[in-house]
């Protein structure tokens, strides 16, 4: 099973749009050295909607060759079209990643039934580790904790990312689930308590930017020593919220070219960070000794 902090990665990409692969290699490094307790490539920090089905498929490619083995590599490859996420799934299998991310079908608003559907016909058509995706701010559709529960007697569905944002969810899911199933949160804020309500990690923007500190508090916080991890997580509480103040991957992909990172490319429909929260984001960066 999957545990504790996994980096949703952004894609680096020039001013001009395309994917800058050198910066690639050298986040997957940063990553590694830090003690990244996996790498999910191509899921919503990674602009998985605006990459092309080639791009999406070499990134994955590239950061499987990159990781080598030394860090388990989580494949994004949800769409609203199931016929294009078995696409998908089959890429990210031929390029040797150990799992699949499949976000829940967007714009078309399905029934439970067809989000039961969806996912059963992927798991049995994809020879790969499936994790289920609930972000319903972002896709119009909430999949709801019945309904993971039936996809979890599906022998490779292994685990669900949920970004709902509530730890009543997660405690639920844990109820519904059992305890072999992976229960990931969504969301940075309330990643760490979501351990003691039967969580097992993070799919974490945060850890983009602060990927040593955020792996040492979950392993902290796996290792039932709460206070330490939350004194690890202190300093990291103001970004956890303010790299939300636009639509992620905005803020975080500002933060990395702050830090010298990465280069200042982001694809339209999404724009450059407001120069207004520059100075709010800024001092959250300070405070976790980024910069």
């Amino acid at each position: 099973m999957f545990q504790g902090s996994m980096v949703a990665l952004v894609t680096p990409m020039h001013p001009d749009g395309s994917i800058d692969f050198a910066a690639l290699d050298s986040l997957v490094e940063m990553h590694v050295n830090a003690g990244t307790d996996a790498i999910v490539a191509v899921g919503t920090t990674g602009e998985s909607a605006t990459l092309t089905t080639k791009e999406h498929c070499d990134v994955v490619r590239f950061v499987v060759e990159k990781a080598n083995k030394r860090v388990p590599v989580i494949a994004g490859t949800g769409s609203n079209s199931t016929a294009e996420a078995k696409k998908l799934g089959e890429c990210a299998r031929e390029a040797g990643a150990d799992a699949c991310l499949v976000v829940t079908p967007y714009y078309n608003k399905p029934t439970q039934n067809g989000l039961y559907e969806h996912y059963k016909y992927l798991a049995e058509s994809v020879d790969l580790p499936l994790i289920l995706y609930n972000v319903p701010g972002r896709t119009a559709v909430d999949m709801l904790p019945e309904t993971v529960q039936r996809l979890s007697k599906i022998k490779n569905i292994i685990g669900v990312k949920e970004a709902t944002g509530s730890l009543a969810r997660i405690e639920k899911l844990a109820e519904l689930c059992g305890p072999d199933f992976g229960i990931y949160s969504g969301d940075d804020d309330i990643a760490l308590e979501a351990i003691a309500h039967g969580g097992k990690g993070v799919i974490s923007v945060t850890a983009n930017v602060a990927p040593a500190r955020m792996h040492e508090a979950f392993v902290a916080a796996l290792a039932g020593n709460m206070d330490k991890a939350r004194e690890l997580n202190s300093c990291l509480v103001g970004l956890h919220h303010d790299l939300f103040l636009e639509a992620n991957p905005i803020p975080v992909k500002w933060a990395l070219f702050e830090m010298d990172l990465i280069p200042p490319g982001i694809r339209l429909p999404l724009t450059h960070f407001s120069t207004e929260h520059h100075t709010k984001l800024r001092q959250a960066m300070k405070s976790a000794q980024l910069i």
